[in-house]
């Protein structure tokens, strides 16, 4: 196997990861509502006089004082959560501009992270070269101990993403755990593109190209790859979407358009019924190898548009395993206390009209795979099986 270059080792494992730092923007968001109008609480009085009974009672009776915003904070996950949507929810103040940025940079630190789930701490997985965690020495197994003199240990990975990043040039004060000791770092946050496209020369002279999500980088960086691999003079190409958990709609459509000459890409279907249409935008990149697209349960949202576009086209063959089945579209409109709704205002179909929520879409080739320990993940079945049946087609 010949490599050409990387910006990381391995992409399903860094897809996992990422899901860490991302855990905001995983999905398909299609920018903000229109301003919200407030309704008057004077329409929905009757509605509403048990909410301020409950208050009323909490405030002036409930044992300890009690922060308002928290109560506030309470309700409006109560309500979203009552839409029993999976895919809805609130955003808290401290995370929402986070989670509205699809910039494809991070400011931060630059680790990637998981949580041990018997001891709960989180630790780092991965240093991202050139951050300014790889900088001042931070290194993969090193545990969150404190952050700015606050103790961390059993924190989720959402209340630590509250406290790491922030801006640019700012110091955070970090404490690990390493070897059974505390090593403190005082680390200057900076700005810098998170890892998302890998590509090298696999099998028979095959493009493999790995996506991790959509943003706003991910069209240059696929442009890119297929440069880098001349991908006219290979004999095919894979492009794995594996662990892809999505991302913005203008994304999906700018890769889509590279892939899909001129068509709807999607159709969106709104509370009311009607129907818009999502075309390609342009940028058609002509390939003319035979393309096979890799996907896997967690293959989801923008990943599925993709996929499910190119399958009802005929432009390349899915193979792997069912995907994760998110037909949805989501809006992140910000609430005036700072923080946000991510909300579901549409439905979306692929070209041919399948709705595939719940349902994912299934592969022309299915190769099921769970890799169990690392030599597993070395030997990667999926991607064996689409050198294979790209290599079979010279036969």
């Amino acid at each position: 196997m010949k490599r050409l270059q990387s910006q990381f080792e391995n992409p399903r494992v860094y897809g996992a990861m990422c899901l860490t730092i991302l855990a905001f923007c995983i999905g398909f968001a299609a920018g903000n509502l229109p301003d919200m109008q407030t309704i008057a609480l004077s329409d929905t009085d009757e509605a509403f006089e048990a909410f301020w009974d409950a208050y009323s009672v909490i405030e002036s009776r409930y044992v300890d004082q009690v922060e308002v915003e928290s109560l506030v904070d309470g309700a409006i996950e109560g309500m979203v959560n009552s839409l029993e949507d999976d895919h809805s929810g609130y955003i808290r103040p401290e995370l929402y501009q986070r989670s509205t940025d699809f910039s494809g940079e991070f400011t931060g630190i630059g680790v990637f992270t998981r949580t041990n789930q018997e001891t709960g701490a989180i630790i780092v997985t991965t240093v991202i070269p050139e951050s300014p965690a790889e900088a001042v020495g931070v290194m993969p197994g090193d545990e969150f101990y404190e952050v700015d003199g606050q103790r961390v240990i059993g924190i989720s990975q959402a209340e630590l993403s509250a406290l790491v990043p922030g801006p640019r040039g700012t110091t955070v004060t970090i404490t690990f755990r390493r070897d059974g000791e505390l090593i403190t770092y005082e680390i200057v946050r900076d700005t810098f593109p998170l890892p998302n496209v890998s590509f090298e020369i696999v099998g028979d002279n095959i493009a493999h190209i790995s996506m991790i999500d959509f943003n706003d980088l991910s069209r240059k960086q696929l442009d890119d790859a297929l440069a880098a691999v001349d991908i006219d003079n290979t004999q095919g190409l894979i492009f794995d979407i594996r662990d892809n958990p999505g991302g913005t709609l203008a994304s999906a459509i700018e890769i889509g358009s590279a892939f899909i000459e001129d068509g709807v890409l999607l159709r969106q279907v709104a509370r009311d019924q009607s129907e818009e249409v999502t075309r390609t935008s342009g940028g058609y990149v002509e390939i003319d190898v035979p393309i096979v697209v890799l996907v896997d349960e967690t293959s989801a949202s923008a990943s599925e548009v993709i996929a499910g576009a190119m399958q009802d086209y005929g432009v390349a063959t899915i193979l792997g395993e069912t995907t994760f089945g998110k037909g949805t579209v989501q809006n992140i409109p910000s609430l005036s206390n700072g923080g946000g709704l991510r909300i579901t205002v549409r439905r979306w179909l692929t070209p041919n009209g399948h709705w595939i929520h719940e349902q994912g879409i299934t592969p022309d080739i299915i190769v099921e795979w769970n890799p169990e320990s690392e030599k597993d993940e070395a030997d990667d079945i999926q991607l064996q099986a689409a050198i294979e049946y790209l290599e079979s087609l010279r036969d």
